[in-house]
Order: structure tokens, then C-alpha cells, then sequence
């Protein structure tokens, strides 16, 4: 839910090369379920944490979706779903 100015920061600051998605409205959180009403700061609406893998054919084959912040899924999690091909379920 970031504004394109604050990613454009943070993506500077820790060096990343990928692109992030900036969503100050939600629109994408919403498509996908992830909005975490009230859990940010003074209340705010966030993001809910998740992280998805998926497939060249725009397949979403496996999901990590957590209510926690601070949570995400590990690297060795990520690429076990990968080996496996794993389907996702459907959420």
C-alpha cells in the first residue's frame, strides 16, 4: 500500500533490481484478499504478509498468506513448493 515514492526508496536502500508493485489503494490487495484492515500503525489498513510462486503461464502454485508481519515464509519452504510443482489451494 506504499506510494511509488516510498517503494522507489526502499527498493534503492536495500539494492533490489525487481519491480514493486505500488498499491496506496488497494486495488491489487483487495483482487487477491490481502488486506489487513487495522493491523498498521494507529490502525491503518496494510497488506496482509504473502508471498506466491508462480508459474510461467501466470498459474499461482503455491501461497504463504499469514496475519503476523513478521512472519514470512522460508527460503527452504519456498523452493521445496517449487520442486514439488506444487498446486496451490485455492484460498
Amino acid at each position: 500500500m506504499d506510494t511509488p515514492d516510498i517503494n522507489r526508496r526502499q527498493k534503492q536502500k536495500l539494492g533490489y533490481t525487481y519491480t514493486f508493485l505500488s498499491d496506496p489503494k488497494a486495488e491489487v490487495i483487495r483482487r487477491y484478499d490481502l488486506l489487513h484492515r487495522g493491523a498498521g500503525p494507529k490502525g491503518t489498513d496494510i497488506a496482509r504478509p504473502a508471498e506466491f510462486l508462480v508459474d510461467s503461464t501466470g498459474t499461482i502454485r503455491w501461497v504463504n498468506l499469514t496475519e503476523n508481519i513478521a512472519v514470512r515464509a522460508r527460503p527452504e519452504q519456498v523452493l521445496e513448493a517449487f520442486e514439488r510443482g506444487e498446486q496451490a489451494t485455492p484460498q
